[in-house]
């Protein structure tokens, strides 16, 4: 892989905080999310180098390697991990004999972090088990991230994930929220000796909507409603998450009036059937291009 400056991507300099880092982030991931930008092939290249500078440097170890190697930081990364692993192996044989039994072969690219999906972590391992006088050790823990735009985090429905070459399927629920994490038991990097597998860290990200905004549970929107309508009153239809309906606009309504469609909302997380509210704000939009009859009884209207 050609070498890509992350902190470039990002905005960033090499001084940037992890808080930092976070940010800029979600800056431009909401800028840059395919959902905003169809059809953009530019922004789709963007957007996906963008996600792999994310994966690197908000991993605190993984950046400590990609500022210490600069562009050869892959190979840096596996040499390091296959010291770490023949060191931990020598240390926990019986009777303090060497391990010759670590082979990497040519296919295993423990640096390799894009091959699949999530491919976000190296071969390592973790702690040994308390109390462990066996030399298990516990797999290394996976973190990655999922951008779901809003109406997808709106939805329970399943996801298939690549990890370590196997298919990982989980449900989301709907209702998951911008920065949620949850944790997938067991499905890490494989455990060493008999040690259990690590565990995958799913952190979710949802990028700003164009449509709605969302506050907790509850959304809130705009719509535009004519000057008639707002004087005399009618219909206008609304865009909920779940499809439109209609609503009854009051006679003399103001600019900026808002009113509540309760229940059409953000599903609340685990708890089915339950949403919050959908509060739309009225934008009164003046008339334009009149013709000299038409002032002439706005005219009336104002003398009257």
């Amino acid at each position: 892989m050609a070498y890509i400056d992350y902190y470039k991507i990002l905005g960033v300099d090499k001084s940037a905080t992890q808080d930092d880092i976070k940010k800029a982030y979600r800056k431009l991931a909401r800028k840059l999310h395919p959902d905003l930008n169809p059809g953009d092939k530019e922004a789709e290249k963007k957007f996906k180098e963008l996600n792999e500078a994310n994966e690197v440097l908000s991993n605190p170890e993984n950046r400590t390697k990609y500022d210490k190697y600069g562009e050869n930081w892959k190979h840096g990364e596996e040499y390091e991990k296959a010291q770490q692993q023949q060191r931990q192996y020598q240390q926990q044989s019986y009777g303090g004999g060497g391990f010759s039994g670590a082979d990497f072969g040519e296919d295993e690219d423990f640096s390799d972090f894009f091959q699949s999906m999530f491919g976000g972590a190296g071969g390592g391992f973790g702690r040994s088990s308390r109390g462990s006088s066996s030399g298990k050790f516990k797999g290394q823990d996976v973190h990655a991230e999922l951008n779901l735009n809003l109406k997808d985090a709106a939805q329970t429905h399943p996801q298939t994930f690549d990890i370590n070459g196997k298919k990982v399927r989980i449900t989301i629920p709907a209702g998951v929220y911008d920065g949620q994490q949850i944790k997938l038991k067991g499905h890490g990097s494989p455990g060493f000796n008999g040690g259990p597998n690590g565990d995958l860290y799913i952190t979710f990200n949802i990028p700003v909507d164009p449509n709605f905004e969302r506050i907790g549970d509850d959304l809130k929107t705009k719509v535009s409603i004519d000057l008639y309508t707002a004087i005399l009153g009618g219909d206008v239809k609304v865009n909920t998450l779940n499809g439109s309906v209609n609503l009854k606009v009051k006679p003399e309504t103001q600019n900026g009036t808002t009113v509540r469609l309760k229940g059409k909302g953000f599903p609340v997380y685990k708890k089915e059937g339950q949403a919050g509210d959908l509060f739309v704000t009225y934008e009164v939009k003046l008339p334009t291009h009149l013709t000299d009859k038409q002032k002439e009884l706005f005219e009336q209207l104002k003398n009257s």
